[in-house]
C-alpha cells in the first residue's frame, strides 16, 4: 500500500495511525508542503485520484481511495483483525457517528481558529473556542462509564484524538476539570501507533517554530 499524506495533515495522520494499528505494511509518501504555499503545487497522484485535491490518498494495487473515513472503511474490510470498529451493531453505529462528529461537528471550529491566530481575542475566535469547549463537555459526559468513546478502542478515538491535537494547538485546549477526557487522551496517546505518528508531526512543528501541546512532548 501507499499512503499519500502531509506533515501537518490531520486527516492523513488519522489514516497513518489506522494502518499502524492494523499492522499493515505501507509506504508513506509525504507530499510537498511549506508554510507559505501549503500543499501547492499539488502532488500529481493526489490531483489525479482526489477531485478535492487533498490528502490522504491510499493506493492498494488497483484500488485508489481518498478521504480518511473511506480509508477507515476499506482497511476494516481488507484487514478485519484487529478490529477497529466495535463488533456490536449499536456500538459500531455509535463509533461511526462519533468519528463523523470529530470531523464535521468539532473540527470546523478548529479550522475557524486556524484563520484567527492573530485575533484569538476576537468575538469570532471566542465563539469558536466556546463551541469547542461545549463539545469537550459533551464528550466528558460520554466517558463517565467508558474507557474509549464507543466501548473498545476504535476509529472514533483515532479521529477525535487527532482533531483535538490540532484544537489544542489552535487555542482550544481541554480544561483540567475534564478528567475523563484527559484520562482518555492519555490512554490514546500511549498507544505505539499514535506515538509513531505524533512524534514526527511534533518534530516538524518544532522545526518550523510552531507550537506543540506540552502534553504531546512528555516522555519524548
Amino acid at each position: 500500500m501507499q499512503l499519500y499524506s502531509g506533515p501537518l495533515s490531520m486527516f492523513g495522520a488519522k489514516a497513518q495511525i489506522a494502518l499502524h494499528e492494523k499492522g499493515l505494511p505501507f509506504d508513506l509518501v509525504m507530499v510537498p508542503f511549506d508554510m507559505e504555499r501549503l500543499y501547492e503545487p499539488k502532488h500529481p497522484a493526489v490531483e489525479r485520484i482526489n477531485p478535492k485535491r487533498q490528502v490522504p490518498v491510499l493506493i492498494d494495487g488497483s484500488t485508489e481511495i481518498f478521504d480518511s473515513t473511506q480509508i477507515f472503511e476499506y482497511l476494516e474490510d481488507a484487514a478485519p483483525t484487529p478490529p477497529l470498529w466495535p463488533t456490536s451493531v449499536v456500538d459500531r453505529a455509535r463509533a461511526r457517528q462519533l468519528e463523523l462528529q470529530a470531523d464535521e461537528v468539532y473540527f470546523p471550529h478548529i479550522i475557524r481558529l486556524m484563520g484567527l491566530q492573530s485575533a484569538l481575542g476576537s468575538a469570532a475566535a471566542v465563539a469558536a473556542k466556546d463551541a469547542a469547549l461545549r463539545y469537550y463537555s459533551w464528550i466528558e459526559n460520554q466517558l463517565i462509564d467508558r474507557t474509549y468513546l464507543a466501548g473498545p478502542y476504535s476509529y472514533a478515538d483515532i479521529a477525535f484524538f487527532m482533531a483535538q491535537f490540532f484544537g489544542d494547538r489552535m487555542g482550544a485546549p481541554i480544561s483540567s476539570s475534564s478528567r475523563n477526557l484527559l484520562a482518555w487522551r492519555s490512554r490514546v496517546f500511549s498507544r505505539p501507533a499514535v506515538q509513531t505518528v505524533i512524534g514526527p508531526m511534533s518534530d516538524y512543528l518544532t522545526s518550523q517554530r510552531r507550537r506543540v501541546p506540552e502534553w504531546a512532548l512528555l516522555g519524548r
